[in-house]
């Protein structure tokens, strides 16, 4: 059985869905990663979220943005995966379905995303490529990458 991918704008969420969507968000970024910030900070209304369904259970997540929404360009945020799927490498098919979301919903228009260190090659594997310096984003070191459609 492989992954499939939906994507649904905010109003199209079930409850359960937000619900898991945002367990999923807690665990990774505030509860994994020990960082102590705002997840819900309004920008979700905002946002077509991909969802990542395996077995009927959200294994992974990511929100796409129009461009000039939050950065000039389209762009890609909160993308997590469920530590118990980690070593089946859906990170991958997220991103790539990320990707396509973008140019399926927005054209095909450049991407940029504000990405933790630590992935960068993850993310150039993708065709991103790396903006300016590393700056602090929640006390986790972040830079800014750009991806030519």
């Amino acid at each position: 059985m492989n992954p499939e991918f939906k994507i649904k704008r905010f109003n199209e969420l079930s409850l359960q869905e937000l619900y898991k969507v945002l367990q999923l968000r807690s665990e990774v970024f505030v509860v994994e990663q020990n960082c102590v910030y705002q997840d819900v900070d309004g920008k979700d209304e905002k946002a077509l979220h991909l969802l990542g369904i395996y077995d009927n259970e959200i294994f992974g997540y990511s929100r796409l943005f129009a461009p000039g929404y939050y950065f000039d360009d389209a762009s890609i945020g909160r993308v997590a995966i469920a530590m118990k799927f980690r070593n089946r490498k859906w990170g991958h098919s997220l991103i790539q379905a990320a990707i396509q979301g973008i140019y399926s919903n927005f054209g095909k228009v450049p991407i940029t995303i504000s990405a933790q260190l630590y992935l960068k090659n993850f993310y150039e594997s993708h065709g991103f490529v790396q903006q300016g310096e590393v700056y602090p984003e929640d006390g986790i070191p972040h830079i800014q990458m750009h991806k030519t459609p």
